[in-house]
């Protein structure tokens, strides 16, 4: 091997292996951006997906999409497990490059494009369903719009440009995503009765954080790898640099849209903005100047925030935003080669855009692929979900998509720690829950031979002092109030505390809380309620122990109720109203 060929398939493997990294980012998104009662469900479908597609594109994928220079579709070589005649495909792409090493890298664009659609039907859709919707749209659908653009198709002899899957890989999984989304419909809470959409916010946005950082790093893979060379090194500094250009321009400029017109720099959208900018990048990263990147990731930042309102409002439910992600901005990257392309700017860029005196030509071809393409894959796609949703069903139950799609999909949940198992326990060896229960009860009501019955053990004798009156006093108030709370109380005698954690909400300090846009019904927050029962200790004396304590001026400071108590009765001696309340034994 010269050495031409080590270090383009170094770069290429190395390429690679960043992309299919993306497949953490994605996952870590998406999942951050759902319900935690749905999280094993994404992370699951995330894993799924891309054995699903690696095996499609395997078995016929790759044929189909550069099976020969027919205008629609390959049909050369097509299988390519146990063939010996792989040196047909010596030249494809380049010839620098192993055919598996080559193949590799379009298998993980190939995995991307069937990823983007699981954010968008995330929450509601069937495992299987989702599984054989994936294979297909890699076994077929994306590979012959990659024949069209990549593999010698019609579209690329029209003079079709999309260096890195603006139309390829992001619009044909936006398409896809799109047809998912609305012919599955909303989620069940997604509007209310008057069709206005409600905010339903992601469970963890510092997952969210993370997956986007490891996409960002991800695509300098994605779009300086489809050199599939390292022979000009200053081809892939400059494909490095527009691509970051465009992603840091979008996530101010979508952070700055989502604070003038929301009123808060929303998380979700800078989140957004960055992949926008990423995404609007990729189809002419290696076509336009490093000043045009800084525009088209502007551009790209603000669009995204509109079109993640737009579809809220016309009844697209998606939970993370992948259609106007990577269908909205993937159409207009592909628009900005057609507008900002300029000749020279790297080796591989060789015809002007509109913008630089190449008048409207290759705009109006890059207009004709995003129509082509649109019309092929929303109708294919709109096939196989209405094929899959009249055969094994595409969307859960109502009752699971409450309760779930973790449990009912997967049987297990992601934060085991923190959730009601006992509810939703079906059977176990046969026996249904209310049978568990009612045999739990059984066994716990039914006395031992050894137990003396209570009746005979404690004897009731009423031991009430009269005329002694007793009182609950009930707070409810911030957690981190507590310790000083129960210090104050402690000075001025009562030991005695009942503790319990609670939710609650009162005004939620005057602040009305936005989730992408849609405002967040008020949401209980965390509250400790401390019930004291007193008698001995006036009931003034506590109360204004307990104002003194919480008090700062403040929202949250808390509440105090309080109730006369008919009477205690202590179980253990049979003490009851003042003398049930002392602690200490009478000799």
């Amino acid at each position: 091997m010269d050495i031409t060929m080590f270090v383009d398939t170094l770069w290429v493997v190395f390429a690679g292996i960043l992309v299919f990294f993306m497949n953490l980012g994605f996952a870590a998104v998406e999942s951050g951006f759902a319900r935690s009662k749905n999280t094993v469900n994404i992370l699951s479908k995330n894993f799924i997906v891309f054995a699903v597609s690696s095996l499609g594109f395997m078995l016929l994928g790759w044929g189909l999409m550069f099976g020969g220079d027919n205008p629609f579709i390959g049909t050369q070589n097509l299988f390519i497990l146990n063939n010996s005649s792989l040196d047909f495909y010596k030249d494809t792409l380049t010839p620098n490059v192993p055919f598996w090493a080559k193949f590799f890298f379009q298998l993980v664009f190939c995995g991307t494009a069937a990823t983007i659609v699981s954010g968008a039907v995330a929450e509601r859709i069937k495992y299987i369903s989702f599984i054989l919707f994936s294979f297909i749209l890699t076994l077929v659908i994306y590979p012959i719009v990659g024949h069209w653009i990549w593999g010698g198709g019609w579209l690329a002899k029209l003079g079709f440009m999309d260096f890195a899957g603006d139309t390829v890989v992001h619009s044909v999984g936006g398409w896809a995503a799109l047809a998912g989304a609305i012919i599955l419909g909303p989620r069940c809470d997604k509007y209310d009765k008057n069709g206005k959409p409600k905010a339903i916010p992601g469970h963890n946005m510092s997952l969210a954080v993370i997956g986007l950082f490891i996409l960002w790093l991800g695509w300098f893979g994605f779009n300086p790898g489809s050199t599939m060379s390292f022979q000009n090194p200053a081809d892939v500094a400059h494909i490095v640099l527009t691509t970051n250009t465009s992603a840091i321009a979008a996530v101010l400029t979508a952070t700055a849209t989502s604070w003038i017109f929301i009123g808060k720099p929303d998380l979700g959208m800078t989140i957004n903005g960055c992949l926008a900018g990423l995404v609007g990048i990729t189809g002419s990263c290696a076509y336009v100047s490093v000043a045009s990147s800084l525009l088209i990731g502007a551009i790209a930042g603000v669009l995204v925030v509109f079109s993640v309102l737009f579809f809220d409002r016309v009844k697209v439910d998606d939970p993370v935003g992948a259609t106007s992600v990577h269908l909205v901005c993937g159409v207009f990257g592909t628009l900005c080669v057609g507008l900002f392309a300029q000749e020279g700017v790297t080796s591989l860029s060789t015809v002007n855009g509109l913008f630089f005196g190449g008048g409207l030509k290759l705009f109006g071809i890059e207009l004709l692929g995003i129509i082509a393409v649109g019309a092929f894959v929303f109708v294919s796609t709109s096939l196989v979900w209405l094929i899959l949703k009249e055969t094994v069903g595409i969307r859960v139950s109502l009752e699971e998509e409450i309760q779930g799609l973790d449990i009912g999909e997967h049987g297990n949940t992601a934060y085991p720690d923190f959730a009601i198992v006992a509810p939703i326990m079906a059977s176990v060896n046969g026996t249904s829950y209310d049978e568990q229960i009612a045999g739990i009860q059984a066994a716990v009501s039914k006395p031992a031979s050894d137990v003396v019955s209570p009746d005979v053990a404690i004897p009731v004798v009423d031991k009430s002092r009269p005329g002694a009156k007793i009182t609950r006093i009930t707070v409810i108030t911030n957690q981190e109030k507590f310790p000083k709370l129960q210090s104050d109380l402690d000075k001025i005698g009562i030991t005695g505390l009942t503790v319990t954690n609670v939710l609650g909400y009162g005004m939620q300090k005057g602040y009305t809380e936005y989730y992408r846009g849609v405002p967040v019904k008020t949401r209980l927050l965390p509250k400790v309620k401390v019930d004291i029962v007193v008698c001995k200790i006036p009931t003034e004396t506590v109360i204004n122990t307990i104002k003194k304590s919480l008090y700062t001026g403040n929202v949250g400071d808390g509440k105090i109720f309080v109730y006369d108590v008919e009477n205690v009765i202590k179980i253990r001696t049979g003490e009851e109203g003042y003398d049930a309340l002392q602690d200490e034994d009478k000799e």
